[in-house]
């Protein structure tokens, strides 16, 4: 098993964190693990992707050209993305801020109400959280609840008042992904 990643979206979105925290949960679960953020303005705002790849053997190169999976968070993020999805591939897309349709029809879309799931939840800052969740449920890349183990691990100690909502959010949105 291989699965290439990218998670897209806006500074400030947690798009990093949402690698960090797959990257760690894979790692839990043995698996090889590469994470490369990326940022475009390095401030809040400003675009971000991070790559994950996640193999069951030695991964020669990190870099992502053609993802098996791609999560995107604004529109931005969908225009740049979407073309470099693989054929059959996944991508997610937040409802919520992206109101164009994707218009590949040979992958597998999924369009969740991200950011809305989560200001019902309290805080649309773990829009990225349901997300992650929903990946989960329509790829079956790892354990929920080794992502869920995971969030103490890369939640700074700071915030680790945001675990439980976080939590939250990932099982709602893997509720929503295995619909």
């Amino acid at each position: 098993m291989k699965e290439e990643i990218i998670f897209a979206g806006f500074g400030g979105q947690g798009i990093m964190l949402m690698g960090k925290i797959l990257s760690y949960a894979a790692m839990k679960e043995g698996r090889s693990v590469t994470w490369m953020p990326s940022y475009g303005a390095e401030v809040r705002g400003g675009t971000a992707h991070s790559m994950v790849v996640i193999s069951d053997s030695p991964i020669a190169f990190p870099i992502v050209k053609e993802p098996d999976i791609c999560v995107v968070m604004n529109r931005p993020s969908l225009r740049k993305f979407e073309s470099m999805v693989r054929k059959g591939g996944q991508l997610i897309l937040n409802s919520s801020l992206i109101e164009q349709k994707a218009e590949r029809r040979d992958i597998d879309i999924l369009e969740i109400p991200a950011t809305d799931m989560a200001l019902r939840l309290g805080n649309q800052r773990v829009s990225n959280m349901v997300s992650l969740g929903a990946l989960l449920a329509k790829r079956n890349i790892l354990r929920i609840d080794a992502l869920v183990d995971s969030l103490k691990d890369c939640i700074p100690r700071a915030h680790r008042d945001m675990i439980s909502i976080n939590e939250k959010a990932i099982r709602q949105g893997y509720e929503y992904g295995s619909r």
